[in-house]
């Protein structure tokens, strides 16, 4: 191979290189955030009792919050659910069964541009809109009623929320160590952390989690891989627990019974 022949090589190589991280650079957020706005005047339905809730946090920023209420005949607290990255609550009610039968409330906050919630979307109106959501809960419930809980997205910033706020304990499923290192088993090649704005370190809130901390991750999640879900194992106490799901993917953990008799119990202590 020839002098010149190289040297196409390499200019070729060079402007993928820098094509396809400009276009990364560019393109990340609508890969990481996948929102389904509704209009103001949508009306949901659920078949589970519920209350609607706006917290006007600035003159274009909405919170929109799905309270569900617990159908047990005495309320033991109240589930702070912080789902993932996909449309809106419409995507995640069918969840709330799994709380609501065995006596707690659950409220489930849209992200801004998700739902009816509204503004600009960045890690800190992320945690910003945690922690409204959590002083509302505190108005009615002690810390020892709260259990905090958050659905792959939503399990950084559930993580923060514990490790600034106490709780009666967190439950992770499907969390990942950050945002960065997401990406950067696809992209190895680009220096993944300086590229994107939104980092989401899970792994530094759980060192600062003073409440109990339960982990579900399954073996064969493609989204967020087990192997980076793992490396969160060194960030727990020694009553914490981390849940290996075997042949568990990223949306069915619910499907297997180890996840829903392990939550059960959760839920009955």
């Amino acid at each position: 191979m020839n002098k010149k022949m190289i040297f196409r090589w390499v200019k070729l190589f060079i402007l993928l290189y820098c094509g396809v991280g400009i276009a990364f650079y560019y393109l990340y957020e609508k890969i990481l955030f996948l929102p389904k706005a509704l209009p103001e005047n949508y009306q949901y339905h659920f078949r589970s009792k519920f209350t609607e809730k706006n917290i006007r946090y600035d003159d274009q920023t909405n919170f929109n919050i799905i309270q569900f209420s617990s159908t047990d005949t005495s309320t033991k607290g109240i589930v702070l659910y912080f789902h993932g990255n996909k449309e809106n609550i419409n995507h995640y009610a069918q969840f709330a069964e799994d709380f609501i039968d065995k006596g707690y409330e659950i409220w489930m906050p849209d992200y801004p541009t998700y739902g009816k919630s509204t503004g600009i979307l960045n890690e800190k109106i992320l945690y910003e809109e945690a922690m409204q959501v959590y002083q509302l809960a505190r108005i009615k419930y002690k810390p020892e009623q709260i259990i905090i809980y958050g659905k792959s997205l939503g399990t950084g910033i559930a993580a923060e929320l514990a490790s600034i706020r106490d709780c009666k304990r967190l439950i992770l499923e499907t969390p990942y160590k950050n945002i960065p290192s997401i990406f950067q088993q696809y992209l190895w090649m680009y220096p993944v952390n300086r590229m994107i704005r939104f980092k989401i370190p899970t792994n530094e809130f759980l060192t600062k989690v003073v409440a109990p901390v339960t982990i579900f991750h399954g073996t064969d999640d493609r989204m967020i891989p087990y192997k980076n879900a793992l490396q969160l194992k060194e960030t727990l106490k020694g009553i914490d627990e981390f849940i290996t799901i075997k042949s568990g993917e990223h949306n069915d953990l619910n499907a297997f019974p180890l996840f829903r008799n392990k939550l059960d119990s959760l839920l009955n202590l």
